[in-house]
C-alpha cells in the first residue's frame, strides 16, 4: 500500500536512554523534522457497527490497514507542518511494535540508541523512587531487552550509544546525518536556540534536557558494580563482554 510518508525514520530505545536528547538536535536541523513522542501504537481505529466491518471488509481493509493509514497520515500531517523533508518518530513503546513499523513502512529507517541498563534504571529511579529498583528490573528487563535484540537482528539501522553522543556530540550527530541523507549542521547541537516546551509523559522533562546543550555523561560502572539482575542486559547490549 502506498504510503505519504513512505521512509519515515524510527528513533527505538528504552525509556530514560537519551531520546529526548536525540530528538531536540535532530529537531534542530534545517531538514530534519522530529516531533514530540507520538505513540502511534496507542491511536486505536474502532468499527462501531457491523455496517462499518461490513464495509471494511467489502474494500478488504482490516482495523489494521485502517491504523496504518491514521499513523501515516498523522506524521504526513507533522511533517508538512514542519516543512522539513525527513521526519524520525521517537517513542520508546515503539520499540515493542517494531513489527507492525515494518509491516506499515517497509522502507522505514531506524536509529537504535542504547545506554548502560545500569544508568537507565538510575535515571527512572531517580524519577519515580516509589516503584522500587526490583520493579523495574524485572519491568524493563522484560518489556526492552528481547525486543531490541530482535529488532536489531531484524532491521536495518545505525546504533548510536548514549555514552558516545554524550562524549563527542559533532562525531556522533555527523554519523546520524550521513545515514538520514542530510548535511552535517553544527547549530544542530545548539538545540537551546529554539524554545521548546518538555511535558511529562511524551519525553524527557528534567533539567538537564532544558539547558539546551548536550552535557557529558558519568563514567560506565565497573563490571563488578552492576547488579546481578543486569548483567544478562549488559552482555546482550555489548557493555559486558558475552
Amino acid at each position: 500500500m502506498n504510503r505519504l510518508v513512505p521512509d519515515p525514520v524510527f528513533l527505538l530505545s528504552s525509556v530514560r536512554s537519551g531520546s529526548t536528547l536525540l530528538r531536540c538536535v535532530l529537531d534542530s536541523h534545517s531538514m530534519v523534522h522530529s516531533p514530540h513522542e507520538l505513540h502511534l501504537a496507542k491511536l486505536r481505529v474502532v468499527l462501531a457497527d457491523e455496517f462499518g466491518e461490513g464495509a471494511m471488509g467489502v474494500l478488504g481493509v482490516t482495523r489494521w490497514d485502517l491504523e496504518h493509514l491514521l499513523w501515516d497520515r498523522l506524521l504526513h500531517r507533522e511533517l508538512v507542518r514542519s516543512g522539513k523533508r525527513v521526519i524520525v518518530e521517537k517513542t520508546p513503546d515503539s520499540l515493542c511494535h517494531w513489527e507492525r513499523l515494518r509491516e506499515c513502512w517497509p522502507d522505514a529507517r531506524y536509529i537504535f540508541l542504547l545506554r548502560h541498563p545500569a544508568h537507565i534504571v538510575d535515571s527512572l529511579y531517580s524519577a519515580h523512587p516509589e516503584l522500587g529498583r526490583e520493579r523495574l528490573y524485572e519491568e524493563h528487563l522484560e518489556r526492552f531487552v528481547a525486543p531490541m535484540r530482535l529488532a536489531r537482528e531484524s532491521l536495518d539501522g545505525i546504533t548510536v550509544r548514549y555514552e558516545d553522543f554524550t562524549a563527542d556530540p559533532a562525531a556522533e550527530a555527523r554519523r546520524v546525518c550521513a545515514y538520514l541523507g542530510v548535511p552535517w549542521e553544527p547549530t544542530m547541537l545548539e538545540y537551546g536556540r529554539v524554545s521548546r516546551r518538555f511535558r511529562y509523559g511524551i519525553g524527557d522533562w528534567g533539567d538537564r534536557i532544558r539547558s539546551g546543550r548536550v552535557q557529558s555523561t558519568r563514567s560506565l560502572p565497573l563490571p563488578d558494580d552492576v547488579p546481578d539482575q543486569l548483567r544478562d542486559w549488559c552482555r546482550a547490549w555489548g557493555y559486558m563482554p558475552a
